[in-house]
């Protein structure tokens, strides 16, 4: 019996050896453990952090400015905090996103305008809407022109700034506000200003972001951001309406090959259908891009309405333009014509659109 013991606990010893050798190996070698999933090296991020900048804003509202005889007077430049382009990369085709339209950047541009209170041409707010247009093509490294004029006694400012080489297009939408709110039911307020946050910034809103993000690598052609003055002062006062792309059509030293105009596109209930007047080829070209990204449940290549508008100038002198223009717009020269109104998803499908119709259609 002895014996016997004596060889169970040589057995048991082997077995404790053998036990502690596995233990060690375990230790030494390791296996995978929830843990590691959490930082495989194979991982990739597909988004960075970045910090939205707010959907809403409660700016103090300037005053209701006088219209200036002269308004060339020195103004503070109005400012806005850059928002902050997102870096991840797009997973459809790779491209930054920082140099693909953003709608919510550009929605910053609209509030940064509405932010000024209403804006008609020859008051203060609406000279400092032309200075931060200013400053932003200047942020996005364009070079500006400044286009002053007057009518009636007010002066006017376009502003155009410049990029690429080639055949001409220009890309254009007014800043300015109507300084009456004459399609409200009630007569009382129809001497109001309204806010214009569709019919002037969103236009506007959509040309800044396009500052940013078109590759010039990428054109085939000399690009124009243009900035109306005084398109929405018609039949008020004895004006006309596109006072300003009219001055800049008369005084073209040369020739664009098209000109595309972007007017309230920024509605969220977004129904842009071909305008009547506009040049039917241009118009199927750019519908067609919209189509292939999928809006064409918003941008509907069916004609509907006829507009006066800033294209008309142009074509009036023989030169192909097209005004996009979401002309279904329950709040058009109302008070209600709010920063609210307005989504950063149509303004993105108008951006979007004509960010890959000027980089990848032109011949």
């Amino acid at each position: 019996m002895k014996l016997r013991k004596n060889r169970l606990l040589k057995r048991g010893s082997v077995s404790l050896i053998l036990v502690g050798l596995a233990l060690l190996i375990i230790n030494l070698v390791g296996f995978p453990t929830s843990s590691t999933q959490r930082s495989r090296p194979n991982d990739t991020l597909t988004q960075t952090s970045a910090t939205k900048p707010p959907s809403t804003i409660s700016p103090t509202r300037t005053q209701q400015a006088s219209v200036l005889a002269s308004p060339t007077v020195t103004i503070p430049k109005a400012t806005i905090a850059s928002p902050s382009p997102t870096a991840a990369a797009s997973s459809e085709d790779n491209t930054p996103a920082s140099l693909m339209f953003d709608g919510d950047t550009a929605y910053q541009h609209v509030l940064a305008q509405v932010a000024l209170g209403p804006r008609p041409t020859g008051t203060e707010a609406g000279w400092a809407t032309g200075d931060l247009i200013i400053a932003e093509l200047e942020k996005a490294g364009w070079p500006v022109e400044m286009q002053e004029f007057v009518f009636q006694g007010i002066t006017g400012r376009n502003i155009i700034a410049k990029q690429g080489s080639g055949p001409i297009i220009v890309l254009g939408a007014h800043y300015d506000t109507r300084p009456a709110a004459d399609r409200e039911a009630d007569p009382a307020k129809r001497e109001k200003w309204i806010d214009g946050a569709n019919d002037g910034a969103s236009g506007v809103a959509v040309l800044l972001e396009m500052a940013r993000v078109l590759e010039f690598d990428k054109l085939k052609n000399e690009i124009w951001l243009a900035f109306f003055d005084a398109e929405d002062r018609g039949r008020l006062d004895g004006w006309p309406f596109s006072v300003g792309a009219r001055y800049m059509a008369e005084n073209l030293k040369v020739e664009p090959q098209s000109v595309v105009v972007v007017d309230m596109i920024g509605d969220a209930d977004q129904n842009i259908f071909f305008e009547q007047n506009s040049t039917e080829v241009l118009s199927d070209e750019i519908w067609a891009v919209a189509a292939e990204l999928g809006y064409e449940a918003y941008i509907i290549p069916q004609p509907k309405h006829t507009i006066i508008d800033d294209h008309l100038p142009f074509i009036e002198r023989g030169i192909p333009a097209v005004d996009m223009i979401d002309f279904d717009y329950a709040y058009w020269h109302t008070l209600e014509d709010t920063a609210d109104k307005v989504a950063p998803e149509s303004l993105e499908r108008v951006g979007r659109t004509l960010e890959v119709w000027l980089e990848e259609k032109q011949q």
